[in-house]
């Protein structure tokens, strides 16, 4: 098992990527705290069904003293962090998907409270354990938006290019620590949130603009995830791994 004894922290894990991310992890051998606002306790049961060891909390990643206590209680529970996946975001909803003009500044505030700051407060909040342990691996959920944009969703856009540079910057600051930072750059997802911001011909319409013309699956990020969360990717750092089906090439 890839990460036999590891002990990883997957944000946003109640439902869609993060909770695929969480049973391939615990599949694969990892002690999981799973944590997002909504309530984890479902996927914890999935996860010991499979003989997983899991630790689920509430946390609003916006929250410094949410995410700090994340941190803490991961440590109490399992003695170390080894890998971080910052998954949790904003995106979809009723009425999230708007032009420029009638955005309010509401909308972009919470957009970015959780997609940026969120991914810094749950860093600053690992980072010290990680430190100590002269180890870790962060993984942090950007979007292929970040590179090409997208008509009415300038919020969401701009926070996941905050993603991107936010781990080009903390891989330059933790290298000399032995902490790889890493990104996945996931195309469109057809998620719970997504079906919730696009319609079935906007995924379809999509598609079309991929090489490989498919839906993405959660599954099908996970194994990406995994890869960059495990000893393979030891010397993979700050670099932000497309995985969209061919969707835009960089």
């Amino acid at each position: 098992m890839r990460l036999e004894n590891k002990v990883a922290i997957i944000t946003g894990s109640a439902r869609g990527m993060g909770r695929v991310f969480a049973l391939r992890f615990a599949k694969e051998g990892a002690k999981l705290t799973i944590c997002d606002v909504l309530d984890c306790a479902p996927v914890a049961e999935e996860i010991k069904a499979i003989g997983g060891e899991v630790l689920a909390l509430k946390t609003d990643v916006a929250s410094e003293k949410d995410t700090a206590e994340m941190a803490k209680k991961t440590v109490e529970r399992f003695g170390r962090i080894d890998i971080l996946v910052n998954n949790a975001a904003v995106i979809g909803g009723k009425d999230f998907v708007k032009p420029v003009e009638q955005l309010t500044a509401a909308d972009w505030d919470r957009t970015l409270a959780v997609n940026v700051k969120g991914l810094f407060l749950c860093c600053k909040a690992v980072i010290p354990y990680m430190k100590k342990q002269g180890k870790g691996k962060i993984v942090n959920i950007a979007s292929t938006v970040a590179f090409t944009g997208a008509p009415a969703f300038l919020h969401y856009s701009t926070s996941k290019g905050g993603v991107v540079t936010m781990t080009r910057g903390l891989a330059r600051e933790l290298g000399e620590f032995n902490i790889n930072v890493n990104a996945v750059a996931p195309g469109v997802v057809k998620t719970e949130a997504v079906r919730a911001a696009l319609s079935e011909e906007d995924l379809k319409q999509i598609v079309e603009t991929q090489l490989i013309k498919r839906n993405i699956k959660p599954e099908d990020i996970a194994g990406v995830v995994l890869f960059l969360a495990s000893d393979e990717a030891d010397v993979i750092t700050g670099q932000t791994l497309a995985a969209n089906a061919g969707e835009y090439l960089r």
